[in-house]
């Protein structure tokens, strides 16, 4: 953020904005004596610890011998503001630093509110959506986390400290600078940067944040189709037991096999309106969401931009007509996308876990992919390969 340091009626920026941190209920940190910590200073700096005590005895020497002022104006210059900022800078030097994040958690987890939507005519907007479900993911962990142990802020050479029982929300909270949040319980750490316009950038970082994350994404779907996409709920019509026998007796392979290895891939097809896409939705809502999946439905705009975000522990993936996408590639129309290569390379994995981000969080994902079709006659034959569609069946018979 810039400042401006110009001096108005009011007195410079600077101290303009340290009487907003104090009238808003930040107080300033006092540091406390650690003889611990001084004992460490003067074993391994003390060359550093007897210059910066040999100043600081200096500028009092000078403040209280000026021949010119009677003595009880040496006195009261020894509170001056010069004074006294010196006596402040040793005392931050002999007395440990207020505790800041351990950037040696690898987990981090950053988004900037309020997202900002840039929409085009020529593509639709999944990296907005996508990092709209990344501002939630960050929202619901700090709602999850409550109420932190320590809230702390650095700005003018001096920290700052809120006080945790008058902390209400973070939106309410005053941030000119960095501001940092610990948890304890937890052991997770919070990163709040100002920008402009009044965004802000929170990060999130832990040893381990896949349970905090599994917890603020449970029940969250995401549709990614042309200008509808959006980040809500799994809405189902109809429950599996509604379904056919068969079907339901193919659902219940589906379930065991969800349970039994990290990654699925399901292709049911079939005419029109034997209940392929509610099929799909019925066993997101009943079966994957219960297990902390997280939802995807994409069409055939969003297939071929979409990666899964590596913060997530569990995936589920709804491709709808994927005979229109997946076609064969011998075909003319097929040569015009990669749209086949992109769903091959979803099935496969290697399309994200080829490089890995060392910045971010990596664990072992599960995914499970679902996809429906007409008919298997243009689906590229790469796609019915064994090892990449796990399960198929064959829906007949018309659904109500």
């Amino acid at each position: 953020m810039d400042f401006d340091y110009f001096r108005n009626n009011d007195g410079s920026a600077e101290n303009r904005n340290r009487h907003n941190l104090l009238s808003s209920g930040w107080r300033p940190l006092r540091r406390d004596f650690d003889v611990k910590y001084f004992w460490q200073l003067f074993q391994t700096d003390t060359q550093e610890l007897t210059q910066k005590s040999v100043n600081l005895a200096s500028y009092y020497a000078d403040a209280l011998g000026r021949k010119q002022y009677a003595w009880w104006a040496n006195i009261l210059n020894v509170a001056s503001d010069y004074t006294r900022g010196e006596f402040e800078k040793y005392w931050n030097y002999v007395t440990p630093e207020p505790l800041t994040p351990d950037y040696r958690y690898k987990e981090v987890l950053s988004t900037e509110t309020p997202i900002v939507q840039f929409v085009s005519r020529n593509s639709i907007p999944i990296d907005y959506v996508l990092n709209r479900l990344q501002e939630i993911t960050v929202v619901r962990s700090l709602e999850i986390l409550g109420r932190p142990d320590m809230i702390t802020q650095y700005y003018s050479e001096r920290d700052f400290y809120f006080p945790v029982e008058k902390f209400i929300n973070w939106e309410r909270l005053d941030v000119i600078n960095t501001v940092f949040a610990y948890w304890s319980k937890y052991d997770v750490w919070l990163q709040i940067d100002p920008y402009d316009r009044g965004r802000r950038g929170y990060s999130l970082m832990a040893k381990n944040l896949a349970p905090l994350i599994n917890k603020s994404t449970y029940d969250l779907a995401v549709m990614l189709s042309g200008y509808q996409s959006r980040v809500g709920k799994v809405h189902s019509q109809f429950s599996i037991r509604s379904f056919p026998d068969s079907i339901q007796s193919f659902t219940d392979s589906v379930q065991q096999t969800i349970l039994d290895q990290p990654q699925l891939a399901v292709l049911v097809h079939g005419e029109p309106g034997t209940g392929k896409t509610v099929w799909t939705q019925a066993v997101a809502k009943e079966i994957l969401v219960p297990l902390g999946y997280v939802i995807f439905i994409l069409d055939h705009d969003a297939i071929a931009n979409f990666v899964p975000p590596t913060y997530l522990e569990r995936i589920c993936i709804i491709i709808n007509e994927a005979d229109n996408l997946a076609q064969n590639r011998a075909s003319e129309v097929a040569q015009y996308n990669n749209k086949t290569e992109h769903i091959l390379s979803l099935l496969d994995g290697t399309l994200y876990q080829s490089v890995i981000d060392e910045r971010g969080i990596h664990i072992q994902q599960r995914l499970v992919i679902l996809m429906t079709c007409n008919t298997t006659e243009r689906l590229d034959p790469a796609m019915l390969r064994k090892g990449r569609i796990d399960l198929m069946c064959e829906f007949v018979q018309k659904f109500v």
